[in-house]
């Protein structure tokens, strides 16, 4: 018997953030806590809330943790839609599992500023 979590309609906060993350550039990334940041409320985890319960509508994939590492569960996906934006990644070590790169959170962390190509910078 499978039936599919209803989590009702998003609230206003919840908007706020989906809103958030539609601005953030192809080949661009925000942690959880950058979006909070942007919005001047909350926290990363109701940012993370949030896009667990509304994100599948919105480019989830611009939203990570901050070290850059991908969404557990998610990573295929999520990799190949960095790959496809060209958002910039690192690879781990030959010795890591599944030799899944990270975010370049350095170079593909934005601020919030003028959309843009990503780029260097202290992000």
């Amino acid at each position: 018997m499978s039936e599919e979590f209803d989590p009702g309609a998003p609230t206003e906060y919840a908007e706020r953030v989906l809103d958030t993350v539609d601005l953030i550039p192809p080949g661009r990334v925000m942690t959880y806590g950058d979006v909070a940041e942007y919005l001047g409320e909350g926290g990363p985890r109701q940012v993370g809330r949030v896009m667990a319960l509304y994100g599948g509508g919105v480019p989830w994939w611009r939203v990570v943790r901050s070290d850059g590492t991908l969404l557990p569960g998610h990573e295929l996906r999520a990799l190949a839609a960095y790959r496809a934006e060209g958002t910039p990644l690192r690879v781990r070590g030959p010795a890591a599992d599944g030799h899944i790169p990270r975010v370049d959170m350095r170079r593909a962390r934005w601020d919030g500023g003028a959309a843009g190509p990503a780029q260097g910078g202290d992000g």
